[in-house]
C-alpha cells in the first residue's frame, strides 16, 4: 500500500495493528487513505480534530448467536453482525447480507464504504452493515422465516428509524425483509419505517428491486456520456445474476446496448443473441435457480463452468456479483479485448491492482462507492415516504434516482480536478464523500 502521506501511512499501520485478521476491511481504509493524501495535506484540522483517526474505528461493533431449528427439528447456530460505523450526518444505514462468507471483516469492509456511498447520495445517511454466516440457498421458507426471526429478536434491540435502518443486501431480498419486518413489529409494537426494502403493501417504495441496477447505468451514461460516448450499440458483460445484474442489464438494453453475458458463483452463460432476461429472472427470481439453466432454454447461449466472464470481448464490462471478483488478469483481459469503461455494481469488486491496470489503460472506470449508491440511494428515498405517511409513483422515484446518480458522478468529477486527480473517480469519489462527514464530525465536536 503506497500512502506519501507520513500521518495517514502511520495511521494505516495503527489500523492493521489492531485489525490484523480483516484483510477485507484493511484493503477498503488502505483504498481509501491512498484517495485522501491530498486532503490530509491540505487540511491539518481534520488531522487536529482527529477525525482521519476516528472515521476508521467504528462507533458500535455487535456480534451475536443466532439460534434456530431447521425443519428435521435440529437446532441450529449461526453469527449475526451489525456494525454502526459512523451516524455523523444521519442514522446508521447499510444492507444486511446473509452468506457464508460473512464475517467482521466483511462487513467492516462494506460498513467502512457504506459510509462514503450514503454521503455521495447527498442524503441524510450515515453508515453501517451487518449480516450473517447463514446460508439461506437451499433452505425452506420456514427455516428461512425462523432464522429471521431469530436474527430480529437480538437485532431490533439496536435499531429504529431514526437510529439504524437495516436494508437488504446478498441473501437478503422481499421474503427475508418481511419476515425481519414481521418480528420487529412483533417485538417493538409499532410500524415504523426501520427497514428498507420492504414490500409495497407495508410501506416499501417502487422501484427499489431495480434502483441498483438502473443506477448503475445511469452513473456510466454519465460518465460515457462526458468522455463522447455512450450505450447505443455497445456489448457489455455482466457478472452476475441477482437483482443488481438482472436491472442493470435491463436498463442498458433500453439505453441501446446488447449485454451477452450474465453469471452465478458456479460459471456463465454467453448468449451471442444477447441476454433473454426474461428467461434470466425466470430461473433466478421465480425457481431460485442456477445461471446454467439459461443455457439449457436458449440454443443461442453456452455455459461455461467455473471463472473466465471477463474473457469475452465487450465495451462495457459491469462486475455485479461479490467483492474481489475482477482480478489483475481479469483487467488484461478486458483491456487486451478493447474495454471502453468499467463499472462496480457490486461492492468492491475489483482488486486493487486490478483497479490500477484499468485506470494506466484509459479505461474509464467508476468505482463501487458511487457507481452503485442507487440502491441505497432509492432506500433513503423509501425511508423519506415512510417518515412523511406517502407513496411516490414510480416515475417520481426514478427521477429522483436518476438525478441522484448524475449529481454523484458529477461531484466525484469535480472533487477529482479541484485535488489534481482529473478524470480518477476512485479518488474523487473518496474525497467528496469523506469531505461532507468529515465537516459534520468536525463540527459536532471530539467527544462524538
Amino acid at each position: 500500500m503506497q500512502i506519501s502521506n507520513q500521518y495517514l501511512a502511520d495511521l494505516y499501520e495503527d489500523v492493521c495493528r489492531k485489525n490484523p485478521n480483516e484483510p477485507e476491511f484493511l484493503q477498503a481504509v488502505g483504498e481509501v487513505f491512498e484517495s485522501l493524501v491530498p486532503v490530509a495535506d491540505r487540511r491539518p484540522d481534520l488531522i487536529d480534530a482527529g477525525v482521519f483517526d476516528r472515521i476508521v474505528e467504528p462507533e458500535r461493533t455487535i456480534i451475536f448467536r443466532v439460534s434456530w431449528v431447521d425443519d428435521s427439528g435440529k437446532v441450529r447456530v449461526n453469527r449475526g453482525f451489525r456494525v454502526q460505523f459512523n451516524s455523523a450526518i444521519g442514522p446508521y444505514k447499510g444492507g444486511l447480507r446473509l452468506h457464508p462468507s460473512v464475517n467482521l471483516s466483511v462487513i467492516k469492509f462494506l460498513g467502512f464504504e457504506q459510509i462514503f456511498k450514503n454521503s455521495l447520495t447527498s442524503l441524510p445517511m450515515g453508515g453501517g452493515k451487518g449480516g450473517s454466516d447463514f446460508d439461506p440457498k437451499g433452505k425452506s421458507d420456514g427455516e428461512i422465516m425462523r432464522f429471521c426471526q431469530s436474527f430480529m429478536t437480538e437485532l431490533a434491540k439496536h435499531i429504529g428509524a431514526d437510529t439504524d435502518v437495516p436494508a437488504g443486501d446478498i441473501g437478503v431480498g422481499a421474503r427475508e425483509i418481511g419476515f425481519m419486518f414481521g418480528q420487529y413489529k412483533r417485538l417493538r409494537n409499532e410500524f415504523t419505517g426501520v427497514l428498507t426494502g420492504k414490500g409495497l403493501s407495508y410501506g416499501g417504495s417502487l422501484i427499489r428491486p431495480e434502483a441498483t441496477g438502473y443506477g448503475l447505468c445511469y452513473f456510466t451514461k454519465e460518465m460515457l456520456e462526458h468522455n463522447n460516448s455512450s450505450f447505443k450499440d455497445k456489448i457489455v458483460v455482466i457478472s452476475g445474476s441477482g437483482n443488481v445484474a438482472i436491472y442493470a442489464a435491463q436498463k442498458a438494453a433500453q439505453l441501446g446496448a446488447k449485454v451477452v453475458a450474465m453469471s452465478d458463483s458456479n460459471g456463465f452463460v454467453y448468449d451471442k443473441d444477447g441476454i433473454d432476461l426474461a428467461v434470466v429472472k425466470q430461473i433466478k427470481e421465480v425457481e431460485r435457480g442456477r445461471i446454467y439453466e439459461y443455457a439449457k432454454r436458449v440454443p443461442s447461449a453456452v455455459y461455461t463452468e467455473g471463472r473466465g466472464i471477463w474473457n469475452i470481448k465487450c465495451d462495457i464490462a459491469l462486475p455485479c456479483a461479490t467483492q474481489n471478483e475482477l482480478h489483475l488478469e481479469d483487467a488484461q483481459a478486458l483491456v487486451a479485448n478493447g474495454v471502453i469503461a468499467v463499472a462496480e455494481g457490486a461492492n468492491m469488486p475489483s482488486t486493487p491492482d486490478a483497479v490500477a491496470y484499468l485506470q494506466s489503460h484509459g479505461v474509464l472506470f467508476g468505482p463501487a462507492k458511487a457507481a452503485n449508491a442507487g440502491g441505497v440511494a432509492t432506500s433513503g428515498l423509501e425511508m423519506s415516504q415512510n417518515s412523511i405517511r406517502l407513496s411516490w409513483t414510480s416515475e417520481e422515484v426514478d427521477e429522483r434516482l436518476h438525478g441522484i446518480m448524475v449529481n454523484i458522478y458529477r461531484n466525484a468529477a469535480k472533487a477529482a480536478e479541484e485535488y489534481g486527480m482529473k478524470g480518477n473517480l476512485v479518488a474523487g469519489a473518496n474525497i467528496a464523500g469523506f469531505l461532507k462527514v468529515a465537516e459534520a464530525m468536525k463540527a459536532q465536536g471530539i467527544a462524538y
